[in-house]
């Protein structure tokens, strides 16, 4: 097992699932009117177009390894820049919480609608492929045992914040306010910070 791939490709899913952006809000309101379960469910659904997304990604770089280092270069400066942008618009952002119910509708349906919104955001891949240069995965080549761990790691990371915000979210319940929101998404735009400038560094 390729341990450290893992662990990077965890803080990456964490990285990307910790913005409080349209599927975070829904987690919330879930979780508040129909309970816990409710809640990860949905996040689950983002996690998995997170997945598809990070195998996309990943696994491209390993196909085509060396035969990218001319572009790795270009890929870098983009996608540091489009990460620090990310950064700056999270940071800035106001998530509201509204009442919100998914009664009605069974876990399936609950999942699916998530799992739409995300993976038709094309955004998503191109902040994996950002990321993934970064960690140096565009040299990869034929590491497809490597990548596997590293999007599997994705998968953990993003799940596990979907668990942790559906639980914190319950048991703060009534106390869970907009301040809090803002910190999260804050403490979400330093990581990504972080990446654009681990990307950039990389460069060097």
């Amino acid at each position: 097992m390729n341990t450290a791939l893992f662990l990077r490709g965890i803080l990456v899913g964490l990285a990307i699932a910790i913005p409080i952006g349209p599927i975070g809000v829904l987690c919330i309101q879930r979780s508040l009117a129909d309970g816990v379960w409710r809640g990860i469910v949905t996040g689950f659904g983002s996690t998995t177009a997170h997945g598809i997304y990070a195998a996309i990604a990943g696994f491209g770089f390993a196909a085509i390894g060396d035969s990218f280092s001319s572009g790795q270069v270009a890929l870098r400066l983009i996608g540091s820049g489009y990460l620090a942008y990310l950064a700056l618009r999270i940071a800035r952002s106001e998530p509201s919480i509204r009442p919100a119910t998914g009664r009605g509708r069974g876990l399936l349906a609950t999942y699916l609608s998530s799992f739409v919104v995300d993976i038709t955001s094309p955004g998503t891949i191109v902040l994996f492929a950002a990321i993934f240069a970064g960690l140096g995965t565009t040299s990869a080549a034929g590491r497809y045992d490597a990548t596997a761990f590293l999007v599997l790691g994705v998968l953990v990371g993003s799940g596990l914040w979907w668990v942790i915000l559906s639980n914190g979210v319950s048991l703060l319940a009534g106390r869970l306010t907009q301040g809090w929101l803002r910190w999260i998404n804050r403490f979400s735009a330093l990581i990504l910070l972080g990446f654009a400038l681990f990307v950039l560094v990389g460069l060097f």
